[in-house]
């Protein structure tokens, strides 16, 4: 269970106290969720406990290597991006219908909607759950309305959140949060 586009430390916490298991910031200068390597840092020391991820479309090394200095838990990168030498955090590959599965994942996450809110695709993202042989993440779309459909739908390992659980890019709305992570729960994450 992993609240993305986390902005601030508030809001980390915020996931934690609901019971999420990973929370995620976004370091891709496009995106209204966008924070620097610094506030990374300081929202990742609020929540020690949890998996902190990274998340970047980048595909510059050196951009990448920056990243993995401050030391996240995991990386999610695009299946065209190279993990940068000396990286230790797992790797979360983003995936879609046109992407080779590469042997270096730990992990994949099928996402149609990369922060906009716009759903994944299901026979997909069911084809890859059956093939990958490891830990699949299902995100786009998801809200607390729809996530418990989803998850029996799909049969995701985990789920991956960001704008259905917003009152405003980058801001989390605490009962959005909480009943994210309950319908989840409900439906067997």
């Amino acid at each position: 269970m992993k609240i993305c586009g986390i902005t601030n430390p508030e809001d980390a916490c915020l996931a934690e106290g609901a019971g999420a298991d990973a929370i995620g910031v976004v370091l891709f200068s496009a995106s209204p969720r966008c924070v620097t390597l610094e506030a990374a840092r300081e929202i990742f020391d609020a929540v020690p406990a949890l998996t902190r991820v990274c998340v970047s479309h980048s595909t510059h090394p050196e951009e990448l290597r920056s990243i993995c200095a401050i030391r996240p838990d995991a990386l999610q990168i695009s299946c065209k991006a190279r993990v940068p030498e000396g990286c230790r955090a797992r790797i979360i590959r983003m995936v879609g219908p046109a992407d080779l599965i590469l042997p270096d994942a730990d992990a994949l996450i099928v996402d149609g909607s990369h922060g906009t809110g716009r759903s994944f695709d299901q026979a997909f993202a069911s084809t890859v759950v059956r093939t990958a042989g490891m830990p699949v993440f299902l995100a786009g779309g998801l809200t607390p309305e729809t996530v418990g459909v989803a998850v029996r739908a799909v049969r995701p390992y985990g789920v991956d959140v960001a704008t259905g659980v917003e009152y405003a890019p980058g801001r989390k709305d605490p009962l959005k949060v909480q009943s994210f992570i309950a319908a989840a729960r409900e439906a067997g994450i």
